[in-house]
C-alpha cells in the first residue's frame, strides 16, 4: 500500500463488525486475519488484477459450476469431466453482511479436481461477496478463496 494511505470508512467499520463472529451468527468471515477490511479488499483486488481476472469473471465461473453441481440433487456429480462436485443445502437463507437486499441459500459447494487432487469449497453467499464486494473472505476463514487458487484450479 505504498502509493497513498488507504482509509476505512465508517460504513466499512460497520461491515467489518458484521463479518466477525457474534452471538447467533456462527460464521466468521474474517478468520484469524488481523488486517482491516479495506486492506483485505485492496490486496485481493490487486491479486485478482495481477492474475488478469475480474471479480465478475470469478463469480460467474463459481456460479456456473454451482448450477451444474445442483443437478446432482445432493449427490456427487461430475462437472466438465474433471471436477467432482457436491452441493449440500440447509434450510434457511443468509443475508449479505454489507446489508444488500436479498437472501442467499445456505449451501456448501465442494469441488474436487481429480487430475490435480486440489479442492475448493464455497457458498452461494461467497459468490455474491466476490461479485458485489470483491471479498474473498479473510485468511483463516473456513471459506477463504485465494484468487491464485481459483485461477489455477478452475482454469480461469
Amino acid at each position: 500500500m505504498g502509493r497513498s494511505p488507504v482509509i476505512q470508512s465508517p460504513h466499512l467499520d460497520r461491515v467489518e463488525q458484521n463479518l466477525r463472529p457474534r452471538p447467533g451468527h456462527a460464521h466468521d468471515f474474517l478468520g484469524e486475519d488481523p488486517r482491516r477490511l479495506i486492506e483485505i479488499l485492496t490486496e485481493d483486488l490487486g491479486a485478482v488484477h495481477a492474475l488478469g481476472l475480474t471479480h465478475e469473471a470469478v463469480a460467474d465461473r463459481l456460479e456456473r459450476i454451482t448450477d451444474a453441481a445442483r443437478k446432482g440433487l445432493g449427490d456427487p456429480i461430475w462437472v466438465e469431466g474433471r471436477f467432482q462436485t457436491e452441493v449440500q443445502e440447509a434450510r434457511g437463507k443468509l443475508p449479505c453482511p454489507w446489508g444488500h437486499p436479498g437472501l442467499y441459500r445456505k449451501s456448501l459447494v465442494t469441488l474436487f479436481r481429480v487430475d490435480t487432487g486440489e479442492s475448493l469449497q464455497w457458498t452461494d453467499l461467497s459468490i455474491h461477496l466476490i461479485r458485489a464486494h470483491g471479498f474473498y473472505q479473510g485468511r483463516g476463514s473456513a471459506y477463504r478463496l485465494e484468487p491464485a487458487d481459483l485461477k489455477r484450479i478452475l482454469e480461469l
